[in-house]
């Protein structure tokens, strides 16, 4: 029996946490395009301004020319033009740290509605996921200064919660009898937050092409937006850091799974096809992993792996509930 009005209110939750994400996006995507550029970009643009100059005396030249001489110029350059600039940033962060807030208020009302884990169906499942997704943008924002992520994971969860509302609803209400388990507040939660990280290393991997692609081309990275993002070979760091997180939350998810199929359904793998593609996307991160540990293999082709690998995970998350049937049909 559900609590209708439990489930009301998150419907409700769910409507201005897409609003707040909206406008959040729009404030990243602002600072991203007239904020100012973070440390790591400038002290880049620095070290290339320095490589063309190519003497000392020159160099000299380039600090004169800045508002103070080389102090002020190295301030000027990290922290650009104070107001409108620094608070499209601050907006965006606020805006996005309630839409967080309200995202697991959505959470936890469906919950506490239907008196269960709340990820039973796709619905649920898409909003517990696009939550894992913002989180891990929000830890790895904080941690790695990655702000500039932002406005493309916040498109993603966008985009996600507007499918999510618009074809995957689903009432508030009872599940099948295999999901009443303790085990889906396991592997259920693992398989979220793998995926949530694997969208944000999905996105430094995409911005990492551009960025390559800008700077080995003839005219350079110039003054566009991807002029304000760290190097490539930074995103290429981060997007492997992620990943490494990710994975053995994903290997953990899997064996769960397995243990937990023995419960229900008397064998460990059965090769259904969720089954199948869950240990298809794990083989290729593992390879993605591996190639680079034992290869060395760094850049493009790393990349290209690393989106098939995301390419994987989104195949089993979409196609294979909807294009096959099996035993995770119910979900």
């Amino acid at each position: 029996m559900s609590n209708a009005d439990l489930a009301n209110l998150s419907d409700k939750l769910m409507l201005t946490t897409v609003v707040l994400y909206i406008v959040a996006l729009v404030a990243y995507a602002a600072d991203l395009g007239f904020g100012r550029r973070s440390a790591a970009v400038a002290a880049d643009e620095k070290a290339e301004a320095k490589v063309l100059v190519g003497a000392a005396g020159a160099e000299e030249a380039v600090a004169d020319a800045l508002p103070g001489g080389a102090a002020a110029g190295e301030a000027v350059e990290a922290d650009g033009p104070q107001g409108s600039r620094t608070d499209w940033a601050r907006l965006a962060i606020v805006l996005n740290v309630l839409g967080w807030a309200s995202h697991l208020g959505i959470l936890v009302t469906r919950g506490l509605a239907v008196h269960r884990w709340p990820w039973g169906n796709m619905y649920e499942f898409m909003t517990a996921l696009s939550f894992a997704a913002v989180t891990a943008f929000m830890v790895v924002a904080l941690r790695y200064k990655a702000r500039f992520l932002g406005a493309f994971v916040m498109a993603a969860v966008v985009i996600a919660l507007g499918v999510d509302n618009i074809w995957l609803y689903d009432s508030a209400g009872p599940v099948s009898p295999a999901l009443n388990s303790y085990w889906i507040a396991i592997h259920v939660t693992a398989a979220i937050i793998a995926t949530g990280s694997f969208t944000v290393a999905g996105a430094a991997t995409i911005l990492y092409l551009l960025k390559s692609r800008a700077e080995t081309s003839e005219a350079g990275v110039g003054g566009g937006v991807l002029s304000r993002i760290p190097s490539a070979e930074d995103l290429d760091r981060l997007s492997m850091r992620v990943t490494m997180f990710a994975f053995p939350i994903w290997t953990a998810a899997i064996i769960m799974g397995a243990i937990w199929a023995d419960q229900a359904w008397g064998r460990y793998w059965g090769w259904d096809p969720k089954e199948v593609w869950s240990f298809v996307t794990w083989i290729v991160y593992a390879a993605y992993l591996h190639a680079r540990a034992t290869a060395g293999w760094k850049g493009r082709k790393a990349a290209i792996l690393s989106l098939v690998g995301f390419g994987c995970l989104l195949f089993n998350f979409f196609g294979v509930n909807y294009m096959f049937s099996g035993m995770h049909s119910y979900a």
